[in-house]
């Protein structure tokens, strides 16, 4: 034999997610203790139970969807000629609901974001430089070809591999200058790929809400530099 006594849910108790301030709160107007076979299915219990059903759709879309993760196969920098260029390779390759929705005419908005700070003992690191670049990614269905751009200028690509490959690719890109940083301090980088949910069409950013893979993102990539 099993039973329950009413929660908190059910008193109107905010659901509250880990480390947000997103709360969720739905209340119930009675309160109850079921036993097998002894509570006649009634207009109350269908409806108490649609409304707990209800709260848990709720709690559920409040969590996000985790991203499909893009791994870094390295990262570094170095000086030359006055600047600090930043190199970086990702793994990058897109979910098959990305795939389909590009084929089908939506457009992808990806951005590589790059920071550089100054560690400071016993206090918070000190931003010093930061970078980054958006590209757009389009299919035409006509030429059967991809274009991938960033403000005015651009290219085409026969093969979303190749896409794939120049976008996760940042080679000798000047991110700071040499005399910004201190000579024998160190620095901590941190780079980044991700897929710009917020410059989706708005049906494609509740999918986004919603399912992995509408999601795609690196973790920042941390590693340290001394000039």
């Amino acid at each position: 034999m099993w039973s329950f006594r009413h929660t908190a849910l059910l008193h109107g108790a905010p659901l509250r997610r880990p480390g947000s301030g997103t709360s969720v709160s739905c209340t119930v107007g009675m309160s109850f203790n079921p036993r097998p076979n002894r509570w006649p299915v009634s207009r109350d219990r269908r409806r108490t139970l649609g409304v707990l059903a209800g709260c848990l759709a709720i709690v559920v879309a409040s969590f996000p969807a985790f991203a499909d993760e893009i791994p870094v196969a390295s990262a570094g920098l170095r000086a030359e000629d006055g600047d600090i260029l930043l190199s970086a390779e990702f793994r990058f390759a897109l979910t098959p609901a990305l795939e389909q929705a590009l084929e089908k005419g939506v457009p992808l908005y990806f951005t590589t974001d790059f920071e550089l700070s100054r560690t400071r003992v016993l206090w918070f690191p000190e931003k010093v430089a930061e970078w980054s670049i958006t590209y757009r990614v389009s299919y035409s269905s006509l030429t059967r070809q991809y274009r991938v751009a960033s403000g005015p200028l651009g290219q085409t690509f026969e093969s979303l591999d190749d896409v794939q490959r120049f976008i996760g690719h940042v080679a000798s890109r000047p991110v700071a200058r040499v005399d910004e940083l201190t000579k024998g301090v160190r620095y901590e980088a941190a780079v980044r790929v991700k897929l710009d949910v917020n410059q989706l069409p708005k049906p494609f950013q509740v999918n986004a809400l919603a399912s992995r893979e509408w999601q795609l993102s690196s973790d920042w990539h941390r590693f340290g530099f001394t000039p």
